[in-house]
């Protein structure tokens, strides 16, 4: 069971349905449009401008003078938005494009010289354009327009390569606890009045929260459109990637996985047991929504109440696994309040 999609996202990208009712699970408690993470804060600041004491204060929430210190320098009474923590993303990301006369030159490059491999294409580049480029911008072109002497059996060569790597089973991973650390990807067929469905799901295996989206096919291309969707929401914190062996968690999934840096893990064949917690997410996601008359055969609409109900999932639902707490609430509460360096972060 699985599914996905690509890098392009052929349904389109549409923030207000799919991104932004996620986005503020972790906002819509008690204070305004900040988080819960924030909103604990701001509970340190108001108790230490009632006492004026800091020491008072960290003993009676549990916390370090350091951790306090660094909110406190950073908190601004009239934008709460400052006790937000802040993104741990690098500000300068390596940019993987091309640009677009790079792009033209090296394809009629690889035109002219088609037996040509990348580093002697890069030589003639060079001598050709005065201008220097690395072999790997020559490579993503190639592979992008697949100018291959022999596409059809380099195609071949490339899976057989792939296929022939040892896969990581999970049960070699020492698992840890932290959120963002194990992400389970699973899918679920739906067949209704001889329409088939497939819906791709995924869990974080630490806190329970839980994401899912229906494609009309059973294709890589919206596997990996999919983990696209689910990176976004995650902010990019995923470590570990777990999904079985189906031919859609391949090729252009693969690519996606490959193009974020994520670590892949399989399930062992025809062991469910290996992924216990999508597996249950799943039951959850149909006894819970889809048998109450939820289903709709286009995705526009189904997707839509699917992203009521994840809200429903992730910020009202009690978890008996988290203690009959919610996910969003037992990832805030099991989060520790360190201070981010700008050595490590950036800023």
């Amino acid at each position: 069971m699985n599914n996905t999609q690509t890098y392009r996202i052929p349904y389109g990208f549409h923030a207000v349905n799919d991104l932004l009712p996620i986005a503020e699970m972790s906002e819509t408690l008690e204070r305004g449009d900040i988080s819960r993470e924030a909103r604990r804060r701001l509970q340190w600041m108001d108790h230490y401008h009632q006492y004026n004491n800091a020491s008072l204060t960290c003993r009676y929430f549990g916390i370090s003078r350091k951790t306090f210190y660094y909110w406190k320098n950073r908190y601004d009474p009239l934008n709460p938005k400052t006790l937000e923590d802040k993104s741990k993303r690098p500000l300068n990301l390596r940019k993987w494009e091309v640009s677009r006369k790079q792009e033209l030159k090296v394809i009629k490059l690889r035109k002219q010289y088609i037996r040509y491999g990348k580093e002697k294409l890069r030589i003639l580049y060079q001598r050709e354009y005065n201008e220097t480029i690395s072999s790997w911008k020559i490579q993503r072109v190639i592979e992008k327009h697949n100018l291959y002497y022999y596409p059809v059996k380099t195609a071949k060569l490339r899976k057989k390569r792939r296929l022939s790597q040892h896969k990581k089973r999970i049960t070699e991973l020492q698992k840890e606890q932290r959120t963002g650390f194990l992400i389970a990807i699973d899918g679920v067929t739906i067949h209704w009045n001889g329409i088939k469905r497939y819906i791709l799901t995924a869990l974080d295996v630490y806190s329970k929260i839980g994401f899912a989206r229906m494609y009309k096919s059973k294709q890589s291309a919206n596997a990996s459109d999919f983990l696209q969707r689910v990176y976004y929401l995650l902010d990019g914190k995923i470590e570990n990637l777990l999904t079985d062996n189906g031919s859609e968690f391949e090729k252009d999934f693969w690519d996606a996985v490959e193009g974020l840096g994520i670590d892949r893990w399989y399930s062992r064949p025809r062991t469910p047991q290996d992924n216990p917690c999508d597996e249950r997410f799943n039951r959850t996601l149909e006894e819970e929504f889809i048998q109450l008359g939820n289903f709709d055969p286009e995705p526009k609409v189904f997707n839509r109440l699917l992203t009521e109900w994840l809200i429903e999932y992730n910020l009202y639902r009690p978890h008996q696994s988290l203690g009959y707490k919610m996910p969003i609430e037992f990832q805030n509460q099991h989060h520790k309040v360190l201070p981010m360096y700008p050595s490590s972060t950036g800023y």
